[in-house]
C-alpha cells in the first residue's frame, strides 16, 4: 500500500528551471534577511570598520587603503538592494492577502477593494478623492472627531 506521500510524489510534474531558482532565491532572501537584519551582523559590519580604520597608518592611508572600504561597501549595497526588495515584495504580498480576506469576511465591506494594489494610479486617486469626501462629510456630521491626538505632548 502507498503512503500518502508517494502518492503525491507521483502526481507532481516536474518543476522548470525558472521556478527551482526563484524558490532557491526566496529561501536565500529569506533566511539571509534573518541573519543580516541581526545585532550580530551590524557588530559585525561595525568591527569591519574599526579593523579598516586602524590599518589605516600602516598602510599610509593610500588609495588601495580607501579603494578596499569603497568597493566592499558598494558590492555589499548592491546585493542588498536585492535582497531587501525580494523581502519587502513578499512582505507587502502577504499583507495585501491577509487585508484582502478581512475585506472578503467582513459583512458589509466592499469585494471590489480586493486587489486594490493592482489598479492604475487614476483609479487609486479617484478613489482616494472618494474617501476624502467621505471623511470630510463624517467630519461635518460629527461622526469623527477634528483632530486626534496620538501622543502626549508635555
Amino acid at each position: 500500500m502507498e503512503t500518502q506521500k508517494e502518492k503525491l510524489k507521483q502526481r507532481e510534474r516536474p518543476r522548470g528551471f525558472f521556478c527551482v531558482v526563484s524558490d532557491a532565491f526566496r529561501l536565500f532572501a529569506k533566511r539571509s534577511s534573518k541573519v543580516l537584519g541581526s545585532a550580530w551582523a551590524f557588530g559585525s559590519a561595525i568591527l569591519i570598520i574599526v579593523i579598516w580604520a586602524l590599518t589605516g597608518p600602516m598602510f599610509h592611508y593610500s588609495n588601495t587603503w580607501q579603494l578596499i572600504i569603497n568597493t566592499g561597501t558598494t558590492i555589499v549595497t548592491f546585493l542588498m538592494v536585492f535582497l531587501i526588495q525580494n523581502t519587502q515584495n513578499r512582505d507587502a504580498k502577504a499583507a495585501h492577502l491577509k487585508l484582502d480576506e478581512i475585506i472578503r469576511a467582513l459583512k458589509g465591506a466592499r469585494n471590489e477593494f480586493i486587489d486594490l494594489e493592482k489598479l492604475a494610479d487614476e483609479d487609486l486617486a479617484s478613489l482616494e478623492k472618494q474617501f476624502e469626501r467621505v471623511r470630510k462629510k463624517a467630519k461635518r456630521n460629527g461622526d469623527i472627531p477634528g483632530r486626534v491626538e496620538l501622543c502626549e505632548r508635555p
